[in-house]
């Protein structure tokens, strides 16, 4: 574990099922267990539900009447039509329109909010536009956050949450967990119904034992972080920066991609303007340099992330992550891609420095459950 400044208080329990605890946002992460195997946690969490410890992201809390004009400022949604209890996935641009960090935004209450963000650059978006204004800003690293996901995550937790099958897809409520206070949100980061359980560090250890002592009987099983790199491949979900030109730069531009290069524009509330980089966001429509896009590798084996894509011979793009799924039996990689790839059919070679040239087709994402009914299941 080098550069961490934050810690898990179920540090010990990752250590116990052989992780180093990697550091990720700065705090000491599972990215891997000797135990166990990513297969598995991936099988789980498609068809019945796996926990993990996803504490790294950062938590921000900001209350106050500046509070919503804040995160207007700062983030691409119009806070205005958030209500108490639900919660939004959004994006943040610096003042050239490129995109900086994603967040969600949890309307706790009229004038308080919670801005859960990863590794970019959301906290100090935050702080500029909280200074001077009738806000408190504060960050939070007491609060955990153990993601429950799968479909029979949600048979588990009605043992002991009342009225969580009616709990709509980007919702939360506030309640007890275990006879713990708890916040359960109906999100998470796999493509399946799933819960995010905010729990006091203190708390933690015990909700993560009882969860998977219990749970164990309909197939419950710790999962490491990076098993999210699985899940998410399939169900087009980006991870900043590892989509980003922050790894892959272009030769000749800065570090930077716009939401329409991303196909995130849809995080931009209809109209909205004001917004850090709004303007140049705009001004940027039709202008891609790139598209990310999907592959479907023939085969089973696995290109590592940047491996070169080909057509005629041509470098035209790379890989940033890929997968093979056991349970669709298909290998499947996020790309970033020219414009005239940007569809359905078109062949390409990727050159993997393991296995060799492997042949790829195009396809748009996500490549599992395209209609998210899934994750959006009612009842």
């Amino acid at each position: 574990m080098t550069a961490s400044w934050r810690f898990s208080t179920l540090g010990d329990r990752h250590r116990a099922l052989g992780s180093d605890l990697e550091d990720w946002s700065g705090m000491g992460t599972a990215w891997s267990y000797t135990s166990g195997d990513p297969d598995a946690e991936y099988m789980a969490i498609r068809t019945k539900a796996g926990l993990m410890d996803v504490s790294g992201l950062k938590k921000v809390h900001l209350t106050g009447p500046a509070a919503s004009h804040v995160i207007d400022r700062a983030t691409t949604r119009n806070i205005e039509k958030l209500m108490p209890g639900r919660s939004v996935y959004a994006a943040m641009l610096n003042d050239a329109g490129k995109f900086v960090d994603d967040c969600v935004i949890y309307r706790t209450g009229p004038n308080a909010f919670m801005v859960v963000h990863g590794a970019g650059a959301g906290h100090e978006q935050l702080a500029m536009y909280a200074s001077g204004r009738d806000v408190s800003v504060r960050f939070d690293d007491n609060l955990h956050d153990l993601s429950l996901q799968g479909p029979l995550a949600v048979d588990y937790l009605e043992r002991h949450v009342p009225g969580i099958r009616d709990l709509p897809y980007f919702a939360h409520l506030q309640t007890s967990l275990f006879g713990k206070p708890a916040m359960i949100s109906r999100t998470g980061y796999t493509g399946e119904r799933g819960y995010e359980l905010f729990v006091r560090g203190q708390d933690a250890p015990m909700v993560w034992d009882r969860i998977l002592d219990e749970g164990a009987n309909i197939g419950i099983i710790p999962c490491r972080f990076t098993t999210l790199d699985l899940l998410r491949t399939e169900s087009y979900l980006l991870f900043f920066p590892y989509d980003n030109s922050e790894i892959y730069p272009f030769d000749d531009q800065p570090g930077g991609d716009t939401l329409w290069e991303l196909g995130l524009d849809f995080t931009v509330s209809p109209g909205k303007t004001g917004f850090r980089g709004a303007d140049e966001h705009y001004r940027l429509k039709g202008k891609e340099r790139f598209k990310i896009w999907g592959l479907k590798l023939a085969g089973d084996k696995v290109p590592g992330n940047g491996a070169p894509v080909y057509r005629d011979g041509k470098q035209v793009g790379v890989v940033t992550q890929a997968m093979h799924s056991p349970l669709n039996n298909w290998t499947v990689a996020i790309a970033r891609l020219p414009l005239d790839c940007a569809n359905d059919g078109t062949p390409l070679i990727v050159n993997c420095a393991e296995h060799g040239e492997i042949r790829a087709t195009t396809v748009a994402m996500p490549f599992y459950d395209p209609d998210k009914k899934r994750r959006t299941a009612k009842g």
